[in-house]
């Protein structure tokens, strides 16, 4: 068990520095150590190995045949060890493929414009982006990173959170101009509502009345896939859609949409977050640079340019 205890990698480095520069005295001055004490840690060396390295009998120094053989070994050691540390080192920089899912509105108005940025940051980390409203497995879609909208359910996946974006009802000015701006949520039944055809939807809005929640259901003509469908039909005019302020921030700020019905607004919010899988060790610093990018960089408040 002692044999453990001893720094055999640090005998080695100073045995083979004394050996290179032909001297206990100037290794020393070199290691900032003394002559004796590399003397004494030759000697230690000596007798564990049961065999004699340096011959004492010059002033300077020789090696045994055994210390041949121990310096030649031991220069091999050290260059082992040098390039399993380096490898280490190489592994932690930020290097290879992070597949990264995200839904449709928060892939074109958040994600795809910082891809320049972050790929400037890391330019040996490739994105591997895969844009859809479909919830994945991380595991089976072979996903590092997800980026979530909506409450966070119980699994086992890690979250970071990216932020938060009120909900808002809106319209094209062509279509309020068209059927009139609605006053109250119960004018919605006499106006054409976008609502959503995949699996998680709900087909209600909701709304505070006198103090009440209300959940009112919605009727229309059309229906989408994802929110950047639902968006586009809002801007030509097709009918009233509830979305989130990350998503038509720039579109209220230009002019495109209008916000109606402000007023029984709940003040409900879509949250934001980046989920992984964390658990069993440390996360690859790929993915680690990835997450802890979006955290930093991500501004929902920010108008879109799409």
């Amino acid at each position: 068990m002692a044999r453990l205890e001893i720094n055999r990698s640090g005998e080695m480095e100073v045995f083979a520095r004394a050996v290179e520069l032909g001297g206990f005295s100037p290794a020393a001055r070199e290691l900032k150590m003394t002559p004796s004490a590399i003397s004494k840690l030759v000697s230690r060396m000596e007798a564990r190995l049961g065999a004699r390295l340096i011959n004492r009998s010059t002033r300077k120094l020789t090696l045994t045949a055994e210390g041949q053989l121990f310096h030649e070994r031991a220069l091999r050691v050290l260059a082992d060890l040098d390039e399993a540390e380096s490898a280490v080192a190489a592994s932690l920089t930020p290097r290879g493929r992070v597949r990264i899912n995200s839904n449709v509105p928060f892939g074109l108005h958040h994600l795809l414009p910082l891809v320049p940025k972050f790929s400037a940051a890391f330019p040996k980390v490739i994105l591997d982006i895969v844009l859809s409203d479909t919830v994945v497995d991380l595991m089976d879609a072979r996903t590092d990173v997800a980026i979530r909208v909506g409450p966070m359910r119980a699994s086992q996946l890690m979250a970071r959170k990216l932020g938060e974006s009120p909900m808002a009802v809106v319209a094209s000015p062509a279509y309020l101009a068209r059927h009139g701006t609605p006053k109250t949520p119960r004018d919605l039944t006499a106006h054409n509502g976008i609502g959503f055809n995949f699996a998680r939807h709900c087909d209600k809005w909701a709304f505070v009345e006198g103090g009440q929640r209300l959940s009112l259901p919605i009727h229309g003509d059309a229906t989408a896939g994802d929110g950047e469908t639902a968006r586009q039909l809002a801007l030509v005019g097709q009918g009233l859609a509830r979305l989130a302020h990350f998503h038509i921030g720039g579109d209220i700020a230009a002019g495109r949409l209008v916000p109606v019905l402000e007023t029984y607004n709940p003040g409900d919010v879509e949250e934001i977050h980046a989920v992984y899988v964390g658990h069993g060790g440390q996360l690859p610093s790929r993915v680690r640079a990835l997450i802890d990018f979006l955290v930093e960089e991500v501004d929902l408040h920010a108008p879109s340019r799409v």
